[in-house]
C-alpha cells in the first residue's frame, strides 16, 4: 500500500511536472515571434516590380479590349448572316438567278440561234453589254458603272462539242 502510494504521488508529480512545462511553453511563445512589419503586397505602392506590373495591368486592358471588340463583331456578322438567310432573302437570290439566267439565254440566243442579230445593246443595273457580230468573231464590250471596260471577242466557228 505505500508503494502503491508512492506510485501515485510519482506519477502526481511528473504530470504536475509536464503541466508546468506546457504551461510555460504556452506563455513563452509569444518570445519566439517576430515583429509584424506591414509591407505592400501591390508593386504600385511598394515599388517593387512595379514596370512588369504595369505591363501586366495593360496587356489585360489590351486584351479584354480585343475581346469585346470580337465578340462585336462576331455578333454583327451574325447578323448579317441571319438577314441574309431569311425566306424573302432566299427567295430575291433565287429570283435574280432566274432571271440573270433568261437574260442569258436570250442574249445567247441573239447571238447563236437561229436568226442572230448582228448587233445589240443590253443594260443592267448601270452596266452596259454592248455585242457585234463580224467576220464570224462575236464581239462583247462590257462597260460597269465606273466606267471600266471589258472586251471579249469570240470566234463563232471554232464551237463544237
Amino acid at each position: 500500500m505505500i508503494k502503491e502510494k508512492t506510485n501515485s504521488i510519482w506519477i502526481y508529480r511528473i504530470a504536475g511536472l509536464l503541466c508546468v512545462f506546457f504551461f510555460i511553453l504556452i506563455i513563452t511563445n509569444p518570445v519566439w515571434a517576430d515583429t509584424i512589419t506591414h509591407k505592400f503586397k501591390n508593386p504600385s505602392f511598394s515599388g517593387i516590380n512595379t514596370s512588369s506590373h504595369y505591363l501586366t495591368i495593360e496587356n489585360q486592358e489590351f486584351n479584354r479590349k480585343m475581346s469585346i471588340k470580337e465578340e462585336i463583331k462576331a455578333i454583327q456578322e451574325q447578323l448579317e448572316r441571319d438577314k441574309e438567310n431569311t425566306t424573302l432573302a432566299r427567295f430575291i437570290r433565287n429570283l435574280e438567278s432566274r432571271i440573270y439566267a433568261q437574260l442569258s439565254r436570250q442574249l445567247v440566243e441573239n447571238l447563236f440561234g437561229e436568226t442572230p442579230s448582228t448587233e445589240g445593246t443590253l443594260t443592267l443595273e448601270g452596266n452596259t453589254i454592248q455585242y457585234s457580230i463580224e467576220d464570224g468573231v462575236i464581239t462583247l464590250i462590257i462597260t460597269d458603272e465606273n466606267g471600266n471596260v471589258t472586251e471579249i471577242q469570240l470566234p463563232i466557228g471554232d464551237f463544237s462539242f
